[in-house]
């Protein structure tokens, strides 16, 4: 799978020189699920359609009532049509930490000091209110055509958007100092491969979101487990998939989705692999 960095085409001359870049995404075709780096921060205002991000230990859904910052990077997205024959849209503004800091030294009256918390994210999540639905409105106006938007205009919209979340969101603007990992690597593996326990993820993926090479990820993976990560995800995603159907009376056709499966025959043929029963046979012997 190939890893895209964003944004492909951003219409700035000298886009690695801006602060900030604001762009309409549109598309009939949307990703399934994309490896992607961001070399700058991120806001996706969604016009229509889903969109769910998955980072080494956290994931996050966004429908177009919601926004959602994330941080710089490496991640998994994946985006949905709100209907067949609806297109995938959104407004995408990449912003670097050299505006959060000038943002933060001008607006000190408006910011207290920062919270001392390790409680640190790689995303920040926000419903739309009627002032931030009016906002994702007067973006979509200024996007026309392919001109691109004045550098002096997208900072004042940015400005705009952050001077309101000081404001409104005292808290959540205090958290967008933390929206980031700082984590050591042995951590971050132990994050990722727990949190994608039940997400149809690849290895190959997860070192991505680990900022590993397959080789590396593999490697720090056996020293931490004294396993393969593909055995290790198998087996703990068939002792989930054991202990629902001694828990319930679910059918193996209602838990494989929930399991990170996409088919039955694929789940049915992995819990053989690990019990050396069918899901079915497992019930009746219990």
């Amino acid at each position: 799978m190939a890893v895209n960095t964003l944004p492909v085409n951003s219409p700035s001359s000298n886009q690695d020189d801006d602060e900030i870049s604001i762009i309409r995404y549109r598309s009939g075709k949307p990703a399934a699920r994309a490896m992607i780096t961001l070399p700058r921060n991120l806001i996706t205002f969604l016009l229509d359609g889903e969109k769910t991000v998955h980072f080494a230990g956290a994931q996050v859904s966004v429908k177009p009532y919601q926004f959602v910052m994330l941080a710089a990077g490496n991640c998994l997205i994946s985006e949905k049509l709100a209907a067949p024959e609806a297109d995938y849209h959104s407004i995408l503004v990449f912003f670097d930490n050299k505006f959060l800091s000038g943002f933060f030294d001008r607006h000190t009256s408006l910011i207290d000091r920062p919270a001392k918390t390790s409680d640190q994210h790689p995303f920040l999540l926000f419903e739309k209110d009627e002032f931030l639905i009016n906002f994702t409105h007067s973006l979509d106006s200024i996007l026309i055509g392919d001109k691109p938007v004045h550098p002096k205009l997208q900072k004042v919209k940015l400005e705009e958007l952050f001077v309101y979340l000081a404001v409104q969101y005292p808290g959540q603007i205090q958290r967008i100092r933390n929206m980031h990992y700082e984590e050591n690597d042995d951590l971050l593996i132990r994050q990722a491969v727990t949190s994608h326990i039940t997400n149809n993820i690849t290895v190959q993926e997860l070192a991505f979101l680990c900022n590993m090479s397959l080789s590396t990820f593999k490697r720090r993976f056996a020293r931490l487990y004294g396993n393969s990560p593909n055995r290790w995800l198998l087996e703990k995603r068939m002792e989930r998939a054991a202990e629902m159907l001694r828990k319930s009376d679910c059918k193996a056709s209602e838990i494989f989705s929930e399991l990170g499966y996409e088919n039955l025959s694929s789940f049915i043929q992995s819990f053989k692999q690990i019990y050396g029963v069918t899901p079915k046979q497992y019930q009746l012997s219990i």
